[in-house]
């Protein structure tokens, strides 16, 4: 039997440590996708992708990057600099990563597409799949909605990426979310 093929965008590693091995098992032909173009600083950014290359590796599939350009992200977010976390910036920043995954699915033969921001307990589960499915609809693709948060998806996610040492964030990955943790009090890692 033909397993479908099918690009997972992947925001990080511990996110996906769940979900790709799931989609595997249920007989797609899984690769990853990660965008990256909002992860700040660069060191983060670097930091996220080699846990994703090494979780790319523990699962056997392969896993693509779209080029690291933190400019062209900070202009689709510009003027929502000072939104609440959760608030409209989120928004057009789930849009801009899915655009760019399922751009990459239909210019290299994804019929299928699907997210990791659903295992979340902190995003709209709603939103994401919403834009995915609007996303998917534009470019001939079809939209596998799921969420993975469901049945303790995140609390596995987590022991699963500490079981494999991978690299765990302590935010987002933007600017704002990196600025807002550090005027609470939270440590970077």
């Amino acid at each position: 039997m033909e397993r479908k093929k099918l690009l997972l965008h992947i925001c990080c590693a511990p996110d996906a440590s769940t979900p790709w091995p799931e989609l595997i098992a249920e007989g797609y032909d899984a690769a990853g996708f990660f965008y990256g173009g909002n992860i700040q600083p660069r060191g983060e950014y670097e930091k996220r992708a080699e846990a994703l290359s090494a979780l790319a590796l523990h699962t056997g599939a392969e896993v693509f990057s779209a080029p690291y350009l933190p400019e062209r992200w900070l202009v689709a977010v510009e003027g929502l600099e000072d939104e609440p976390e959760r608030g409209a910036r989120c928004a057009v920043c789930f849009r801009v990563q899915l655009e760019a995954a399922a751009r990459f699915a239909s210019e290299n033969g994804f019929p299928l597409l699907c997210t990791t921001l659903t295992i979340s307990p902190h995003k709209d589960v709603r939103l994401i799949n919403e834009i995915g499915a609007k996303l998917c609809a534009e470019r001939g693709l079809t939209w596998l909605e799921r969420i993975w948060r469901k049945k303790e998806g995140f609390r596995r996610s987590v022991e699963e990426s500490k079981r494999l040492g991978l690299y765990r964030q302590n935010y987002c990955g933007c600017l704002f979310s990196l600025r807002s943790r550090a005027e609470s009090g939270v440590k970077q890692q």
